[in-house]
Parts: structure tokens; sequence; C-alpha cells
């Protein structure tokens, strides 16, 4: 893996590149994957591309598509992002080649929903879809519904696991094959993996429960197989939550542990989030909070890694990665606010930076 984090001439340490793999990106302002509900069958619609190509006129230096199902029960709602045949592969496509043609890097994020697969969309009240409404019975690691009015899911069998495993593969050659350049794999916000990861989830009593490593080990078998299906020459990150911030559940030291190990298997960076597993954890939500996780983990795991979570400002931003407290950030609800939050950042940082040569105009 080669990284280059260090400053270029008359930039700060926000909008300098980073090189992972053969792909550089432009700057370390990085676009999270924002759920839309907005597919047809797993299908993105143009909504995806005004919403994701907008971000890429504004400056991102990478874009992550929306959590997308690895296969069809894998979709948190049935209005989901989803990559498990050629024909997704296909409809990405235009999206992906509109974001390179801005200068910007096309990723997506794959994912299983696991117990909080089969809800409704937010703004129809999120609960649990009824099959004859589209809905589905979930998987996840034990029977155990993530909160009241959320659908009971099936305790996956071992049969049902190396499926699982195969669709995470299937998804990422998917993926290559429609153009993307980075592939997140999605182990946070308690959905499937990290249902694996924590013992609040977690009730098994075989290969696949009990100790860490034992609840680790579908996420270090995503990894592993993962990699060998994506191009050698393409970052690979993951995402994770650090903390369930409950007692009892997953720990920031579990994080650098599983860390330490998913670097072995050549995941390139960590993108730090937290929280999902449990639906009455107290969670202390401000500017940066997790940025700590981050740090934490670049330092004691050794891998590059992304910051989230309520960084709006652009010298909060910059000083996060100029510290070194995280290779880039991941703005989400910023970019919704403002899909050209990049460029409006480098003007207050008092960099220039290209702005897309049909809005020169309104450049200064």
């Amino acid at each position: 893996m080669a990284l280059e984090s260090g400053r270029i001439a008359g930039m700060n340490a926000l909008f300098s590149p980073l090189s992972l793999r053969d792909v550089t990106f432009r700057n370390r302002v990085f676009v999270s994957p924002m759920c839309q509900y907005s597919s047809d069958d797993g299908l993105p619609t143009p909504w995806h591309l005004v919403h994701l190509g907008s971000r890429a006129v504004g400056g991102a230096g990478l874009i992550l598509v929306e959590a997308t199902g690895v296969c069809p029960e894998g979709r948190i709602s049935p209005g989901d992002s989803g990559l498990w045949s050629t024909k997704h592969a296909q409809a990405f496509r235009p999206i992906v080649e509109f974001i390179k043609s801005q200068g910007c890097v096309p990723g997506i994020q794959i994912a299983h929903a696991g117990r909080k697969a089969s809800t409704a969309r937010p703004w129809e009240g999120g609960r649990a879809v009824a099959p004859e409404r589209g809905g589905w019975t979930p998987l996840a690691p034990s029977a155990l519904a993530f909160d009241e009015g959320y659908p009971m899911p099936r305790e996956m069998t071992r049969e049902d696991i190396l499926a699982t495993v195969s669709y995470w593969t299937r998804a990422a050659r998917l993926a290559a094959d429609a153009g993307f350049e980075t592939l997140e794999l999605h182990f946070a916000h308690g959905y499937l993996v990290h249902e694996f990861l924590s013992p609040l989830s977690n009730k098994r009593t075989d290969d696949y429960g009990g100790g860490r490593d034992n609840r680790m080990r579908l996420a270090l078998e995503i990894a592993a197989e993962t990699r060998k299906a994506w191009p050698d020459r393409l970052p690979l990150f993951a995402r994770i939550s650090a903390t369930d911030w409950i007692e009892g559940g997953w720990t920031l030291d579990d994080s650098i542990e599983l860390c330490k190990r998913l670097k072995g298997l050549g995941v390139d960076l960590i993108d730090c989030s937290s929280g999902g597993a449990a639906p009455k954890a107290r969670i202390p939500v401000g500017p940066g909070y997790q940025v700590r996780f981050a740090e934490a983990i670049k330092k004691q795991a050794g891998l590059p890694t992304g910051a989230v979570g309520m960084i709006t400002e652009a010298e909060q931003a910059e000083a996060i990665v100029a510290s070194g407290q995280a290779d880039a950030v991941l703005l989400a609800r910023a970019m919704l606010r403002d899909p050209y939050w990049p460029l409006h950042a480098a003007k207050k940082l008092g960099v220039d930076v290209p702005w897309p040569r049909q809005y020169e105009r309104a450049k200064d």
C-alpha cells in the first residue's frame, strides 16, 4: 500500500492529495455514503445521478455511493440501492463516468442490513415492512429484533453465512465492472457484520459467536475474500462502529484489534464511525465527537483513517487532517446542506482549487 500524506507547496492539509494503492484522491474531503431510499429494485435512478453528480461538481475528492445491498434481503428498505447482478452494475456506469469526468474518485459502500433489513423509508415511519408490502424476513447472527417495531430476524445457519460471504465477493466484482475505484465494506451501525461483532446482538455458541475472535470471524472472512475479488490496484475501505457506547458492548480496544487484522488482509483505510447496535445507547453527540476514534485507530492499528460525525466547518476539517488525527474527513449532512462544501471550504482556507468551467464566473 502506497500512502502519500505530505502537503504540496502552497496547499494546506485538507486540500493536499492522498494516494492509496494506484488511486489518488485530489483532496481529503470525502462524501459519506448516505441512503437516499430512492432506488427501483436496487437500481439507481435519475435522483442518484443528480445527487451524486452534484457533489462531484462540488469538488469532493471521493464520493461513496450509499449502503448498497449485496443481495435483495441485505437492503435496509425496499427502496435501497443494490448490487447483485450485471444489470445493477450497468445502471451505475453512467453515474460512475460522470463522477470521474469531474476529477472525483467514484466509490461504493457494499452492505448487508441484517436484522435492520425490511424496514420502511424514514419518511414512511422506518419500521417493519410486511411481506405483502414488499418486505421479507431478515437474517441475523441471533433471533433478536433490534427494537420494538422492527422485524424479528431468523438466526443464520452455516450455509447462510457461507452464501453471504459469496454475495460480498460478487458485489465487489460487479463494483469493479461498473468502474468504481474505491470499495467500502460496511461493518458498522448495527447492520449484519456489526451484529456479529457485538456481544449485544451475537448470542451464538458456534464458531461465529462467544469470544471476540469468533465474533470477528465473519468480518475477517468477508474482508479476506473481498480483497481477493477486488482489483489489487484499487483501495479497499472498511467502515466500523468503533464503540457501541454501552456497557458490555463492542469497545474501542476491540476495534483496534479488528483493524490490526484488517490491515493484514489488505484493507487500506478505516472509516471510523460508532454506535448503531443498541437503540438505547447514550451517545455524547457533538462537533467532532468521533474524531478520537480515528486518531486512536490510526496510531495503534497503523492504518490510514477517515474521521466522521458533525464535521461541518472548513477550519475544523483542516485541523483534523493537519494534526494527523485522521487522513481524511467524511461529510454527510454538511454535504446534503451544501453540495459545493469543498469549493466553499477551499475559499475559506485560502486555497485556490479549480472550479468547473461552467461555474467559473461565480468563483470570485
